[in-house]
């Protein structure tokens, strides 16, 4: 059990690490458009700040949406009777992507930019895929 749930959080700490990257890049990238330039240190700065500002917001949206995804894809795996990692990088997948456009529909807004377009959306689920991979791969013979 105790395993199970250490992987369990590493898991959201990886999601939400990549997603908070890839969503400060994202608005690096923006400023970089518009002519602002941003420096190494800069990026590495803004970075380091996201991840620590937006932890009391988007960090407990991943740990309840991968809650609800890793049940699911539990239950199917009985179903199935086994355990595929893909299902479970399915799940986070689309845990990541439910957030944002939950948000989007419960309250008309998308608190993280890069969610805005498909793109960005993609990326994001493409972040919840690694983390729940962490979570099936060290729970793989369990």
């Amino acid at each position: 059990m105790i395993r199970k749930l250490a992987a369990y959080l590493l898991a959201v700490i990886v999601a939400y690490i990549l997603a908070s990257i890839t969503a400060t890049q994202s608005v690096i990238a923006r400023l970089a458009e518009m002519g602002v330039e941003v420096n190494f240190a800069d990026r590495l700065k803004m970075t380091l700040q996201d991840i620590a500002g937006m932890a009391g917001m988007f960090l407990p949206m991943i740990a309840a949406a991968f809650l609800a995804a890793f049940l699911v894809a539990a239950l199917f795996c009985l179903w199935l009777g086994r355990r595929p990692i893909a299902l479970y990088v399915l799940a986070g997948s689309v845990a990541l992507i439910a957030i944002h456009l939950s948000l989007n529909l419960a309250v008309g807004i998308t608190p993280v930019a890069i969610a805005r377009t498909m793109g960005g959306l993609l990326v994001q689920g493409l972040a919840g895929a690694v983390g729940a991979y962490f979570y099936a791969y060290t729970n793989r013979w369990t």
